[in-house]
């Protein structure tokens, strides 16, 4: 650019007019400026820029031409003299790189109002069920202080009440039965371990004491016996207590969570049936039967909803007797019958007993995986 601007100031003339004065053109002014600072400052391409609206306007549509001259340079190699554009060019240049990045970051309207409304739709859904769960809230915390404090009627199934509570004193009693029977799978456990190291004891003694052989001898004998024995006893007990488990903390703790859901839904009920009551004793003007046609909504629904679960407790309450019966049946007399012939003696029957009920014994090793499994 320097050596172009030199070359341009020495071929350069100045017109001298017929009164001997020499008149400068705008252009003509720009340039000297130029060739001075050039002179002055030497050569700063990295500053160089274009303005818009010639040398002498504001600051405002300023471009640095580094940018524009390193990707012109990038993508075409120049081949031949570089010629600048005239200030009218830069300027629709400028207007037009300012429109393109304007239209390139400005957002969308339509995708930007489908957002706001669907965020807004999510608001209010979430404000509606956070509503309707605090008058629900409201409505039945009034509703059970009020019973709490006798001062509020209630709905009351006497007969389901009473098969309620029943079964509520049967899980107690059972649950009873069931800490009484583990624990005595724990001291039973104890018990067999105990002869196991007896009956090692006194084999170990037989062959050390020859005048005490015959014995040590038969006393271990009688101590293993009563080990297997033992282990058969506590295999049938084992089933016992998991099958009383199973009715306990499964089949009878479910039949208690739909009682509880059942409670729910009556107090939920009773609650809106008062709403109801009150509203109707009330004045008639617009805004109140407004109300009451709600309240009278709100109600049905309830009562539909209590109904339904009334019917599930008074089924699932049937089936709970009839299962309960059937399996303490079977389990009261696997355990009687195990007892009685372990204390009897009676091996036989003993493993006998555990036949009639399909009770398999897990050996001491059968849990150990064998030697092919552990390569």
């Amino acid at each position: 650019m320097t050596d172009r601007l030199m070359s341009k100031a020495a071929t350069m003339e100045i017109p001298i007019h017929g009164n001997g004065d020499s008149r400068r053109l705008p252009e003509d002014d720009g340039l000297e400026q130029d060739l001075q600072q050039v002179m002055v400052s030497g050569p700063n391409l990295n500053e160089t820029s274009i303005v818009s609206g010639g040398y002498g306007g504001t600051a405002e549509g300023i471009i640095p031409t580094s940018s524009i001259k390193d990707s012109l340079l990038s993508s075409h190699p120049p081949h031949g003299p570089l010629i600048s554009p005239s200030p009218s060019a830069a300027s629709r240049i400028a207007s037009q790189a300012a429109a393109a990045g304007s239209n390139l970051h400005q957002p969308h309207p339509n995708s930007a109002m489908t957002g706001e409304e669907a965020a807004r739709g999510v608001a209010v859904e979430k404000f509606d069920i956070v509503k309707k769960w605090g008058i629900n809230t409201y409505k039945c915390t009034k509703q059970l202080l009020s019973e709490r404090f006798g001062r509020g009627s209630r709905t009351v199934d006497l007969e389901l009440e009473a098969q309620i509570e029943l079964l509520r004193d049967t899980k107690r009693k059972y649950e009873c039965v069931l800490g009484l029977a583990r624990a005595l799978t724990s001291h039973f456990y104890s018990l067999v371990q105990t002869q196991h190291a007896l009956a090692d004891a006194f084999s170990d003694l037989s062959q050390k004491s020859p005048e005490l052989q015959e014995e040590f001898g038969y006393n271990a004998e009688t101590q293993k016996l009563l080990c297997k024995n033992g282990e058969t006893l506590l295999g049938a007990v084992n089933f016992f207590v998991s099958s009383i488990n199973t009715l306990v903390n499964k089949t009878m703790e479910d039949t208690l969570m739909t009682v509880k859901h059942y409670e729910t839904a009556r107090l939920e009920y009773d609650a809106y049936r008062t709403d109801l009551e009150e509203l109707s004793l009330g004045p008639r003007d617009a805004g109140t039967l407004c109300r009451l046609d709600a309240a009278q909504a709100n109600f049905q629904a309830h009562r539909v909803k209590y109904e339904k679960l009334r019917a599930d407790v008074a089924v699932k309450l049937k089936f709970l007797e009839e299962n309960k019966v059937k399996v303490m049946h079977k389990q009261l007399l696997l355990f009687h019958n195990a007892i009685s012939a372990y204390f009897a003696g009676n091996q036989q029957q003993l493993e006998q007993t555990l036949k009639q009920f399909s009770i398999k014994l897990k050996s001491p090793g059968a849990d150990k995986p064998s030697w092919l499994e552990e390569q």
